[in-house]
């Protein structure tokens, strides 16, 4: 939330937005010790990258960093090239159903510049809406709350707290993406089982598993195991761009206490987990994989301020987010500081495929080498474990999580 107060030469990928998205799994992975975890990075760097659009100075050269990018120009047209490959839906060509969309909602109070406006719509493609947050700030709340549920398919039925419903609102940004992809082979059913689940605790919860004997992507490294499940994609068509592809990744320590280790080494090593991704099929020997449903709400204000570096925007005395307000007058446009950063994800998955959603929200407020083996490779998924999906052409990571109970 925010608050007032009184072009490069390199072609954009989705993998420049792999280090935010492994800095940030960290620091919410030890934010949030002992329970289950989904967020979306892409829809956290979506929601930075527009108030990096409306940021000067200090302001703007800490979210730049944060970002990876070394302007706005480059950081819009990252983000455009990512929505555009990573988001595009792919439902109508028998590849997983997909929406992005966004929004800037502001208070008649409240003039955004006309830079500001062209750039979030040209580049986040963000509509904008007028609310009544001063006189009406219960009812501006739920319309926000409403398009959210109505653009995540009612997976997220809401994103504003109950704090957010302020009459000195001046200004809420909102982006939610949607995902629904089947396997490209589905498991049976009739072979799922209900099993034991190692906790981190030393307790057991009885889950219900995936199993197979069919071949799967599955890399085995020291200390690990990476189990690869594409989704159905669209097919190839002659002469004409490969459609994105998405797979779900599940990262699985060998010791099921390992997970802690793992998340650190993931997080803290520059490229190690792509180098342990897998590219080949292995026959299987034992296989299962647990069914599960996690959803996670939280802000994300004080992870990006104190973890990720982001200060001066959340500072009333610093922030300059004078791009973003029109110039009225003698007296200039009216400044505005950051104040919380909102963010919720839901995913669940099972024998036919996953569906997950996240929305991110901010408000602006007055001041007042590759090893193949030879043997049958085992994949028990009975112990916590990391999950990343992702679209393979683009780079792009768009759902992260680890599961420490599925049956939570």
């Amino acid at each position: 939330m925010i608050r007032h107060r009184g072009t490069s030469s390199s072609r954009p990928n989705g993998a420049a937005l792999t280090p935010f998205a492994l800095r940030l799994t960290k620091h919410l992975a030890a934010a949030n010790n002992g329970a289950n975890l989904v967020f979306s990075p892409l829809s956290v760097y979506a929601a930075l990258a527009v108030l990096a659009a409306g940021a000067r100075g200090r302001t703007l050269l800490e979210l730049l960093a944060a970002l990876g990018a070394r302007s706005r120009d480059d950081l819009a047209a990252l983000v455009a090239a990512v929505v555009a490959r990573a988001l595009a839906d792919q439902s109508r060509s028998g590849g997983p159903a997909i929406a992005f969309a966004s929004a800037v909602w502001h208070d008649a109070a409240f003039a955004a510049s006309p830079g500001f406006r062209a750039t979030i719509a040209n580049s986040f493609s963000a509509e904008t809406r007028a609310v009544d947050f001063h006189n009406e700030p219960g009812e501006a709340a739920d319309e926000i709350n409403s398009w959210v549920a109505k653009a995540t398919n009612n997976l997220i039925n809401s994103i504003l707290a109950p704090s957010s419903r302020r009459p000195d609102t001046s200004l809420i940004f909102t982006n939610a993406i949607y995902f629904k992809g089947k396997w490209e082979e589905p498991f049976y059913k009739t072979k799922t089982i209900t099993d034991k689940f190692y906790r981190l605790d030393g307790r057991t919860a009885k889950a219900r598993f995936m199993r197979s004997d069919t071949s799967q992507f599955i890399s085995v490294r020291d200390g690990l195991k990476v189990l690869k499940l594409p989704y159905k994609t669209a097919p190839l068509v002659p002469h004409a761009p490969p459609p994105p592809r998405h797979s779900m990744y599940v990262f699985l320590p060998d010791a099921r206490h390992g997970l802690p280790k793992l998340v650190e080494k993931i997080t803290s090593m520059p490229g190690f987990w792509r180098h342990q991704l897998p590219d080949t099929r292995v026959p299987v020997g034992e296989f299962r994989l647990p069914k599960f449903k996690l959803s996670f709400g939280t802000s994300l204000t004080r992870v990006l301020r104190d973890g990720m570096g982001i200060r001066a925007a959340f500072d009333a005395r610093l922030a300059d987010l004078s791009e973003m307000a029109a110039v009225e007058g003698s007296g200039g446009g009216v400044p505005v500081f950051a104040d919380e950063v909102c963010h919720r994800a839901v995913v669940e998955v099972n024998e036919e495929g996953t569906e997950a959603a996240a929305a991110s929200g901010m408000s602006f407020m007055p001041l007042c080498p590759r090893w193949i083996p030879t043997k049958l490779v085992d994949f028990v998924a009975d112990h916590p474990f990391v999950f990343f999906v992702v679209e393979e052409v683009s780079g792009a990571i768009m759902f992260v999580g680890h599961v420490l109970d599925p049956t939570n």
